[in-house]
């Protein structure tokens, strides 16, 4: 079991999330101790959501296209819905998220992100929740979706809302600290 400070963990976004979504896990995961990384397509800064306005800006450490797997011990994606429905149409975004699955590194989505999920073809076969709206999505995407604060299946990590985002941070370090997950692509 690597200890939490041993680890990197990366959060990938673009413009438009939900600003609770990133924050939330990038604070706590940087206060257990992990290096925590944020990659946008541009390498710039990423403008936040915050309920009905634009909110805060997060500062970039690379661009999506640069970032490996074998650099990091999980790859976090914030929701909101403007940021999942972006990265989802950005090749180069999808491409990653199934390299980290196909890896077996931790993959946590929480709120619209599993939208990444979906469309990275990871979703058939899981245990899988989001926010509430795109549920039909995760079911047609042959996951099975559950309306639970955290769903997990075999490292890859799901959460339907901000008000889930203490027990997905949670989550995400106690993955983390059991390693790599093996696991057929699905």
């Amino acid at each position: 079991m690597p200890d939490i400070t041993d680890t990197s963990i990366l959060i990938m976004t673009t413009h438009g999330f939900e600003q609770s979504e990133l924050f939330t896990p990038l604070e706590r995961l940087r206060e257990a101790g992990a290096t925590v990384h944020v990659a946008t397509p541009d390498g710039k800064p990423a403008k936040g959501w915050d309920k009905d306005d634009w909110g805060r800006t997060v500062d970039a450490d690379l661009k999506i296209e640069d970032a490996s797997p074998e650099d990091y011990d999980a790859l976090v994606l914030p929701g909101g819905q403007i940021n999942p429905d972006l990265l989802r149409a950005d090749e180069t975004a999808v491409a990653l998220v199934r390299a980290f699955t196909e890896t077996g590194r931790i993959v946590a989505a929480v709120c619209h992100a599993p939208w990444l999920l979906i469309e990275a073809g990871v979703a058939k076969g899981r245990e899988m929740t989001s926010y509430h709206s795109i549920r039909t999505d995760v079911i047609n995407a042959g996951a099975n979706w559950v309306d639970k604060d955290v769903a997990i299946s075999n490292g890859i990590i799901t959460s339907r809302n901000p008000g889930d985002l203490e027990a997905f941070t949670a989550k995400i370090i106690e993955e983390v600290k059991e390693g790599r997950h093996p696991r057929k692509a699905a």
